[in-house]
């Protein structure tokens, strides 16, 4: 850190000024980006998902709990596993304390997963969270969105050189590294409207960093993320730092 540049205060400010004009634009760029998200057009779901939940087996529609609109975080924890994913418990941390806000906004949020229910109720309660958490192993649900990998669609990833995170990962979570990457996390959204359950919205990979907020605040500081493709992930859950 010693060697990065140094300057006085007039030279920090004419240039924070100008970066200032930036994160405004972007800024405005993802207020755009939002309103294009909001006008994709919704697609009906006509398959009928079933889900374990606390509360018993729920259709999609009854999972919205008498809301309109439902956010389903698809948590990589799947039949193999023994605990969750690392990446996805972090993103858990964020998502957990967001629920009353958004249920006052006619939104639920919630965790889907496709390990057995007692599992993740289990794993949930060494967490700390208070959100739902529902089962989709019984259905194709993961599978539907693009969330759920066969071996044959993995093997050429398999047969490569898999990334020491991958590796690191699977270990974390007590399966192989076949078993890990068999699940992939996603966030889809639905609307239910005139008895209808519509899919309106689909993401994953780095669009999920929203739920990352650590990510925001280390981009702010002068380290940044300093991560390396080459080197095992430094997240970990929250009760194994």
């Amino acid at each position: 850190m010693t060697g990065h540049r140094i300057g006085t205060q007039e030279e920090w400010q004419a240039e924070r000024d100008e970066l200032l004009k930036d994160e405004k634009e972007l800024t405005r760029r993802g207020d755009a980006l939002a309103e294009r998200r909001r006008a994709l057009p919704w697609v009906a779901v006509e398959k009928d998902y079933r889900f374990e939940t606390a509360g018993g087996t729920k259709t999609l529609a009854e999972l919205f709990d008498g809301r309109s609109q439902l956010l389903v975080y698809h948590f990589m924890f799947g039949p193999s596993y023994d605990a969750g994913c690392p990446v996805c418990s972090s993103i858990a941390d964020t998502l957990a304390p967001q629920v009353p806000h958004l249920n006052a906004r006619d939104t639920k949020l919630l965790l889907a997963s496709r390990a057995p229910l007692e599992k993740l109720l289990a794993y949930r309660v060494r967490m700390g969270w208070g959100i739902d958490w529902v089962s989709s192993g019984g259905s194709d649900f993961n599978r539907d969105i693009g969330f759920q990998y066969t071996e044959e669609e993995l093997k050429p990833f398999l047969d490569g050189e898999i990334p020491p995170t991958v590796v690191q990962n699977a270990e974390m979570c007590g399966t192989t590294v076949a078993g890990y990457v068999a699940e992939g996390p996603g966030l889809s959204v639905y609307a239910l409207s005139g008895g209808t359950v519509y899919r309106t919205y689909v993401s994953t990979a780095r669009g999920l960093e929203l739920a990352m907020a650590y990510y925001g605040l280390l981009d702010r500081t002068p380290s940044g993320r300093n991560e390396s493709a080459t080197e095992p992930l430094w997240v970990r859950r929250h009760d194994e730092y």
